[in-house]
């Protein structure tokens, strides 16, 4: 399972409707946390989307916005559990953390940062504040069986097991290689950038990506504020799309102002259509 689920989607305040930026990310048993605004863990509740079995918080910049849910998050864990289960903090900056020795800090930084079960995530820096970072997360490739031809060529059993050991086996009277009966499945990536003006480093980052999650702070017409304040419009966040060539735009961190999103969404769509307005507990599955 490889499951996204948006907690929070505003920017800088909350909203009735929108709350402070943080995504829930599943990938087979592990559960990460992209960015911990405030009221985060209510929204792991309500979203159900698996409060208390967090393995690891990235948090991409040390904007308050960003991590302020942290803190009552990670008292929650201590007070729930004697003994809460380990989670890796992974930060531009570094926290006090001697409260929770459960928790094992991480530098942001560029590159690789987290290894799971058939994944890895890397970091790259955007234009924002200082220590901003986006985040790659790339599943590793899959070999897949041609299962057809698999079983007219003779393999059953523990044959699929030793010919992925030894690269050939001996069935029906003949050498079957691996070559001949698998294809490879490239892995899934998804790329989040946080908090950003438009940056060539983000369309590098996500070139072919399956999903691209950007912010798109405001709607076309502010672009001046946007560049002031080093955001992106929804506009700039649909070009960085078209150029990665991504199959999906996800747009995040909406503006207070914007309490109809369709403006936003018509915008970014003249330009990448396969674009989504996020909204609060939207799940996708990748």
């Amino acid at each position: 399972m490889f499951t996204i689920t948006f907690l929070g989607t505003s920017a800088s305040v909350p909203t009735v409707d929108r709350g402070m930026p943080s995504l829930a990310v599943k990938y087979g048993g592990e559960l990460m946390l992209w960015d911990c605004g405030e009221g985060t863990q209510r929204q792991l509740m309500r979203y159900r989307a698996g409060f208390g079995s967090i393995d690891a918080i990235f948090i991409t910049h040390p904007h308050l916005d960003h991590f302020l849910g942290m803190f009552g998050l990670l008292e929650t864990l201590k007070l729930s559990s004697v003994s809460p289960k380990p989670l890796t903090l992974v930060t531009s900056q570094k926290f006090d953390a001697q409260n929770y020795p459960f928790v094992k800090q991480t530098k942001m930084r560029k590159g690789k940062i987290h290894s799971g079960n058939g994944f890895e995530i890397s970091a790259f820096p955007v234009k924002h504040c200082r220590g901003s970072y986006g985040i790659i997360f790339r599943e590793e490739d899959k070999l897949k069986f041609y299962e057809e031809k698999a079983h007219s060529l003779g393999l059953k059993g523990r044959m699929f097991q030793e010919i992925q050991k030894k690269g050939k086996v001996e069935a029906g009277g003949r050498t079957v290689r691996l070559e001949d009966v698998t294809w490879t499945r490239p892995g899934r990536k998804v790329v989040y950038t946080g908090d950003s003006a438009p940056d060539e480093n983000t369309a590098s980052a996500a070139q072919g990506a399956d999903l691209l999650i950007h912010e798109g702070t405001f709607d076309a017409s502010m672009e001046d504020e946007a560049r002031e304040r080093q955001h992106s419009t929804v506009e700039d966040a649909a070009v960085i799309a078209k150029k990665a060539k991504v199959k999906k735009l996800i747009i995040t961190h909406i503006s207070p102002r914007y309490s109809d999103s369709s403006m936003l969404l018509k915008q970014a769509q003249e330009i990448f259509n396969n674009t989504i307005i996020a909204s609060d507990g939207l799940t996708v599955e990748i």
